[in-house]
């Protein structure tokens, strides 16, 4: 590419203004970063992970049937379920969903559920990784990420055990309360009851 003493870039018998050509080189670069920018967004969009209170809900059992008046769902036999990481098996599960929304308030074959909680009774089993939670009955709430054992709740982690009469656990915060179960012994001749504060028992294993 040629220039003569002004400036100018010589192609053919057109010359050229030599701050043009720059600027335009200049918005043809930018143009190409900018889509190069929005395609590489596009693709993070399009390959996030789904949210895990979002993520699907698969349920295999025995038995089940469907009450559209309570929005309900009723699994019996040898439940088997299980969200991503998390695996829940119990003899009855009973899944609470919400009602079925039109898109936009008008009709539409397209709904929308979504769904608010699992009731699991018998022989309850709920897992993620290391941890596993056992009790007669669970609460599990699936917006919160939120599992309550209630009825002899015990928590292993490992080879620890912890147990109470109610075990609240967060499934993404890897966090746990337990509640001890209250008793009640009779004092004095009277024959008086009182009630004292419950007490939580764990066992931790030293390797």
């Amino acid at each position: 590419m040629r220039y003569d003493g002004l400036g100018n870039c010589i192609r053919g018998k057109t010359p050229v203004s030599y701050v043009q050509w720059r600027s335009t080189m200049i918005r043809s670069l930018s143009s190409v970063c900018l889509f190069c920018c929005l395609l590489a967004a596009a693709c993070c969009l399009t390959h996030s992970p789904v949210h895990a209170a979002e993520a699907p809900i698969q349920v295999e059992a025995d038995h089940m049937s469907s009450t559209e008046k309570s929005n309900t769902v009723l699994f019996k036999g040898n439940v088997d379920a299980k969200q991503k990481d998390v695996r829940i098996r119990s003899n009855e599960m009973t899944v609470y969903y919400t009602p079925a929304a039109k898109a936009g308030g008008k009709k539409d074959t397209k709904t929308s559920q979504q769904v608010e909680k699992l009731i699991c009774t018998g022989n309850v089993e709920i897992s993620k990784q290391e941890w596993l939670g056992t009790s007669n009955r669970m609460i599990y709430l699936a917006k919160e990420r939120q599992v309550i054992l209630i009825d002899n709740a015990k928590a292993y982690q490992g080879q620890n055990m912890v147990s109470g009469e109610k075990i609240i656990y967060y499934l993404d915060e890897g966090r746990s309360e337990v509640v001890g179960k209250r008793t009640s012994a009779t004092v004095g001749d009277a024959g008086k009851k009182e009630s004292k504060p419950g007490r939580v028992n764990m066992t931790i294993i030293q390797k």
